[in-house]
């Protein structure tokens, strides 16, 4: 995959939509969703976020729910496979899950298969507090997986998430 263009990329970037004080009074949501509907732009993102990896991985693991498209799209460009990796309850068969802790309580991933062998690239939307990208590279490895990178549109610096994903895992942002 060919490096993108830092004007692509930063045209993708001004797609980003900043809503303040959602969901609550202080908090700037940023939303991908713009950037998710111009092909240009998700063209754009989804080679930023395979290029540093490239030849690295067999497989994209996406996190429920926008983790989901980035992972599918990534995987196309990539010539792989994705996996779903759902909030508990979602999918009929699990064969491994994560609790995770929240802010507000504790959380669980889950997904399906066996992935022995398998070099995977995690793919996300936003790096926040770095829980769920944790619980989803202990996920990867409980099902026999091992993770090939951390890839994520955005990434909340001012939270501190990096430091929560094992030092082991390269993160990158797009």
């Amino acid at each position: 995959m060919p490096t993108p263009d830092p004007a692509a990329l930063a045209r993708a970037e001004g797609l980003i939509a900043r809503t303040p004080d959602f969901p609550v009074p202080g908090v700037l949501f940023r939303d991908i969703a713009p950037v998710l509907a111009d092909a240009d732009a998700l063209r754009t993102v989804t080679g930023a976020l395979a290029a540093p990896f490239e030849g690295a991985f067999d497989l994209v693991a996406g996190v429920e729910a926008r983790g989901f498209l980035l992972a599918g799209a990534v995987a196309i460009a990539a010539g792989t496979g994705a996996l779903p990796i759902r909030k508990a309850g979602k999918t009929p068969r699990p064969t491994a899950s994560v609790d995770y802790a929240l802010e507000y309580g504790v959380a669980t991933i889950e997904a399906a298969g066996d992935l022995t062998g398998r070099r995977v690239l995690l793919v996300d939307d936003v790096l926040a507090t770095g829980g769920t990208l944790r619980a989803a590279t202990q996920l990867i490895e409980r099902l026999g997986g091992a993770v090939a990178g951390v890839a994520v549109v955005l990434e909340l610096t001012e939270l501190g998430g990096r430091a929560a994903v094992p030092a082991a895992h390269a993160v990158f942002t797009a």
